[in-house]
């Protein structure tokens, strides 16, 4: 995705708490998605089923994947009729499944978070190759502050579409925030090795140098940084995150005197 989300800074390590800001409702990750044009779905549409069900049936609606477990009979009856639904209100399974997830991103850009995660879970059982059923499932765990499950979500689009990246820009800036949280190196190396793809792939990515130049600051390689940081200001200026550009000039002047 490019998807709809507005810049964001993330936490690393609790000694630069002040560079970073948890995520908060409305947000998505690092990327840009327009919204789509396609008028919202009504109540009439195939999979809407509020209310309707058993308790665990419905929690299990809004869980990534639903729940990744054992189906009842009470699902698979659900799945038999929300599929020859589809068949009858689509030209293939293929357009439904961009339907539903197109759905989830508005709803995810009005915070509706259980709402989208449904119409994201409903383009997955249309189409387990769609990318954006696992993009958008893994910003709604993001948004809720459920950093494992984002990764892991993330991490299955990226094993369809591995070549996005944009994607893989939006699993590094998660993988730092769960570095600062678990600080675990591995989180951090994780990232560092999807942002030199990002940027191998499509070099005037600027959330992703900014997001490189943030993890080199981490690593406390001042001078690979402030590579990362003109390279993303030729590219957008606009991207340059202030609060990383004022840290990173009290350890080390700008080499190339641009900042001060």
């Amino acid at each position: 995705m490019s998807i709809r989300i507005p810049h964001n800074s993330f936490l690393l390590i609790v000694a630069f708490l002040p560079l970073w800001t948890m995520a908060q409702p409305g947000q998505f990750i690092s990327s840009a998605r327009s919204v789509s044009s396609t008028s919202r779905d009504k109540a009439a549409l195939p999979g809407d089923a509020s209310g309707v069900g058993t308790e665990s049936a419905q929690a299990a609606r809004v869980m990534p994947l639903f729940g990744e477990r054992a189906k009842s009979g009470e699902q698979i009856e659900f799945e038999i009729n929300f599929l020859n639904d589809c068949d009858q209100n689509f030209s293939n399974r293929g357009e439904a499944s961009q339907f539903f997830a197109a759905r989830g991103w508005d709803y995810l850009g009005e915070s509706q978070l259980d709402t989208a995660a449904y119409r994201f879970n409903l383009a997955w059982l249309l189409n387990e190759k769609n990318v954006d059923a696992y993009w958008g499932l893994g910003v709604v765990c993001y948004q809720q502050n459920k950093l494992d499950q984002a990764i892991r979500m993330l991490g299955k689009g990226l094993a369809i579409a591995d070549t996005n990246a944009v994607l893989m820009t939006d699993l590094a800036t998660v993988e730092l925030m769960q570095f600062q949280q678990k600080k675990d190196p591995t989180h951090l190396a994780d990232a560092e090795t999807h942002l030199a793809k990002a940027l191998t792939i499509l070099p005037d990515n600027a959330t992703a140098h900014i997001k490189m130049a943030l993890l080199q600051y981490t690593k406390a390689d001042y001078g690979r940084a402030w590579e990362h940081i003109h390279q993303a200001r030729q590219i957008d200026f606009s991207s340059i995150d202030l609060t990383l550009l004022n840290e990173l000039i009290a350890k080390q002047p700008d080499p190339k005197g641009v900042f001060k």
